[in-house]
């Protein structure tokens, strides 16, 4: 099992990026870079790519919404040429509040551009003359289109690799059977291990069943804060403001992917009180309706025993990297959580 762990993109990142030597030292596999509406995730991960040696670097997700497709595998060519082969191209169709509220781009079949995206990249990689005719994207522009003078090219760079690995962040059934089938990772949100199997099995069975041999097995991704001790149970509680946050503000009623999470979880009634009193401004209040039991299954928090059991959860049900939050009181702290849990998970 990988051990990874994901940079906050609210601030300190110079001095995240000065200590992620020591995570590297301490067994730390890849390391994920957000986006969402901060600064962008591209020019954070070409500076860690200058300031790391071994860490895999992955991009934790750059919606494809916000780029073409052909920009996509641009950028992702380029970061796995200044990281020597360490790059990962983490994608994901984000939500209509940042898509539409800040790209200013409508929010359409995330579905189909998602498939078309990956087919796009991989055909960049290859150096294959560019030609692509899909639902959602043309390459080159029609004639009648445009200009007129679009010709199919191809990158004139070498890729470092003709296949970067491709992981989807994906939650709806139809998005996570895309993910098993076309990418070679998976990382939803939320994941706890007791009711994965029943929330999307079918999904990745019917995704799996379509994979192309060559991408072999899928690489599933899994979020969890981390604290090991025997007095850490406080710590569970910093999950709350954002369990809230995504189960009740990322979107509207009827039309937020993570509240329809938590339902299929079979939190339905907590769903909708916390749904309810986080859109009317009561945050704290959704805050407290977080089920306990939620946060404690997608966390590694406790003993020594205790998260000893929760990585055998998380194995025995399919994670294959485990994408953790050292919740330590100093720089040292964390670097022992992370030389703890890679020792656990070997």
């Amino acid at each position: 099992m990988r051990i990874g762990m994901a940079l906050n993109y609210s601030g300190g990142f110079k001095e995240t990026v000065a200590e992620l030597a020591d995570y590297e030292k301490a067994g730390l596999d890849i390391v994920f870079v957000a986006e969402a509406y901060s600064f962008d995730a591209v020019s954070q991960m070409g500076y860690i790519a200058a300031k790391t040696e071994r860490l895999q670097i992955a991009s934790g997700i750059l919606p494809i919404y916000s780029r073409t497709p052909t920009l996509l595998a641009m950028t992702a060519a380029g970061m796995d040429f200044v990281s020597d082969g360490r790059f990962t191209l983490g994608l994901g169709a984000s939500g209509p509040q940042v898509i539409e509220g800040f790209h200013g781009v409508p929010y359409t079949a995330p579905l189909g551009r998602t498939r078309e995206v990956i087919e796009i990249c991989r055909q960049v990689w290859k150096r294959e003359r560019l030609t692509y005719e899909g639902r959602h994207y043309t390459i080159p522009l029609p004639a009648d289109q445009g200009t007129g003078l679009g010709k199919p090219l191809k990158i004139i760079n070498h890729p470092v690799r003709d296949r970067i690995p491709v992981v989807v962040a994906a939650i709806g059934p139809k998005n996570v059977e895309l993910s098993a089938e076309l990418a070679e990772g998976w990382e939803p949100i939320f994941y706890m291990p007791e009711k994965a199997a029943d929330v999307w099995g079918a999904s990745l069975a019917e995704g799996r069943a379509k994979r192309d041999p060559a991408l072999g097995e899928l690489d599933v991704i899994a979020q969890a804060a981390l604290a090991i001790g025997d007095d850490v149970s406080d710590w569970l509680e910093l999950g709350r403001p954002m369990a809230a946050l995504y189960i009740g503000g990322m979107g509207a009623k009827g039309k937020n992917f993570y509240n329809d999470l938590a339902r299929r979880y079979g939190y339905e009634k907590e769903a909708e009180q916390i749904q309810n009193l986080y859109l009317d401004g009561k945050k704290d209040e959704a805050a407290a309706l977080v089920p306990q039991e939620l946060l404690e299954k997608m966390s590694l928090i406790g003993s020594e025993g205790h998260v000893r059991d929760r990585l055998q959860a998380m194995r025995e049900s399919g994670v294959t990297t485990i994408n953790v939050t050292p919740l330590g009181r100093t720089h040292e702290e964390r670097i022992q959580l992370i030389e703890k849990v890679r020792d656990l998970a070997s």
